[in-house]
């Protein structure tokens, strides 16, 4: 899903704002040996080394958390490597160099170009029989011609929150379709108060996958082989866009984004498509005054949805030590089960990415909480597919553009997009 989250301390969730990114030119400097080690990283100890990197969270206490984790580590000694600034930009560089780290994640795992450029291992194997305990659109997401290249490490939505009071007063149910959702967002909005809020740009860069998926369709075919939307449903549910952003129920120019909290909890709009880690400041400002949902269907062919994420555990083919650091892959995510809830609970608020974890999960045992957990495992979809790229992701957003904010015609957008999209399928599918 084009970044409108901004890196500040939802950090963790940067990446979940994605319609897919173009990584940036640029040269990363090769560190100082093939461990990818830089002075002043944290090191567990042992004889074997290994280097694992993580782009810059926000909340406070994870990179002394992950430290520590490596530090217990009896097979090997690992050093941290903690990166601001342009992550991705930071180990697409290195990954073409000696220097880059034998361990890193990756936001939704490994790019398409990175796994045919054969720079990331195969994992295949590595989740052993706990492979159905793990977030299965997540699984798939990091799945590539039925090998696995990343393990979940945690999991992030977006999901819908609103006002319980408020739509009572309105008389208003949790809506079940989108015609309904834009019904309700009118008769909720007044002079102080606009019906929904889902980012400055009134979505676009949100809500094209919801919208999709709402028509019971998808970026991509099932097989990744042709464009999932060049229909008569698809353009009708775009279309519906445009219709809620000129229905004078959608809030714009609010102060801060879609991923924050503020629009809702200040009273500017009754309900909000936003992100799980927001739910603790709405709790705050509303306790037991709020609700969660999927974005709704379309109709009785669409179903409802949640797009999910998560950052992955990837191996760089340019270790020395295929297996010591598949190794540790696998003790870290799928084997220590309580750093894997230490992680997900102690810093935010996020849902581990394997079932058994999350339903030990205190935070996530009660509505609404409890609720965006059923919403992940029955609505969830993976952001965007592997093989939808960033050229195609270009395309989407600025043919939703023109479509939501111009008024322009749908499927002659759907039809300027088909081309880029089909060029990139071409290319990625050979």
């Amino acid at each position: 899903m084009a970044d409108t989250h901004p890196t500040t301390a939802f950090g963790r969730r940067s990446f979940l704002g994605l319609a897919g990114g173009a990584l940036g030119a640029g040269v990363l400097a090769a560190c100082g040996d093939n461990t990818g080690r830089s002075d002043g990283s944290s090191t567990s100890g042992g004889s074997l080394r290994l280097s694992q990197w993580y782009h810059q969270y926000g909340e406070e206490g994870t990179q002394q958390a992950v430290e520590g984790y490596a530090k217990a580590y009896p097979g090997a000694s690992v050093t941290v490597q903690w990166n601001p600034g342009d992550y991705d930009q930071k180990v697409a560089s290195a990954l073409l160099t000696d220097g880059g780290p034998d361990i890193f994640e990756f936001g939704n795992g490994p790019s398409i170009d990175m796994i045919q450029g054969g720079q990331v291992v195969d994992m295949s194997g590595i989740l052993g029989g706990a492979e159905s305990d793990f977030t299965r659109s997540l699984v798939q997401r990091m799945t590539y011609k039925g090998k696995l290249y990343a393990v979940p490490q945690v999991t992030d939505m977006q999901l819908l929150v609103y006002r319980k009071s408020l739509l009572q007063a309105a008389g208003v149910n949790p809506p079940a379709t989108v015609d309904e959702l834009i019904t309700a967002a009118k008769k909720l909005t007044s002079d102080k108060v606009k019906g929904l809020f889902a980012g400055n740009d009134g979505g676009i860069g949100v809500l094209g996958g919801p919208m999709l998926w709402a028509a019971g369709q998808d970026y991509l075919s099932d097989d990744q082989t042709q464009m999932g939307f060049d229909d008569t449903r698809g353009a009708a549910a775009l279309s519906r866009l445009r219709t809620l952003f000129t229905s004078n129920a959608l809030l714009l120019g609010a102060p801060a984004d879609w991923s924050d909290p503020s629009a809702f909890t200040q009273g500017l709009c009754a309900m909000q498509w936003t992100g799980l880690w927001t739910l603790p400041v709405i709790e705050k400002a509303f306790p037991g005054d709020y609700g969660v949902m999927a974005w709704p269907a379309l109709d009785a062919q669409g179903k409802p949805s949640v797009p999910v994420g998560a950052y992955g555990s990837c191996v760089s083919a340019k270790t020395r030590n295929v297996d010591a650091a598949k190794g540790f892959v696998k003790w870290l995510w799928v084997d220590q089960t309580a750093k894997q809830l230490d992680f997900a609970q102690s810093f935010g608020f996020h849902i581990p990415a394997r079932q058994s974890v999350a339903a030990k999960a205190d935070k996530l045992k009660n509505p609404p909480a409890s609720d965006a957990v059923k919403l992940v495992n029955e609505n969830g979809h993976a952001q965007t597919p592997l093989l939808w790229t960033p050229k195609c992701a270009t395309a989407f957003s600025d043919g939703l553009t023109h479509i939501v904010k111009d008024g322009a015609d749908p499927k002659a957008e759907i039809a300027t997009m088909k081309t880029t999209i089909d060029a990139e399928l071409k290319r990625v599918n050979g």
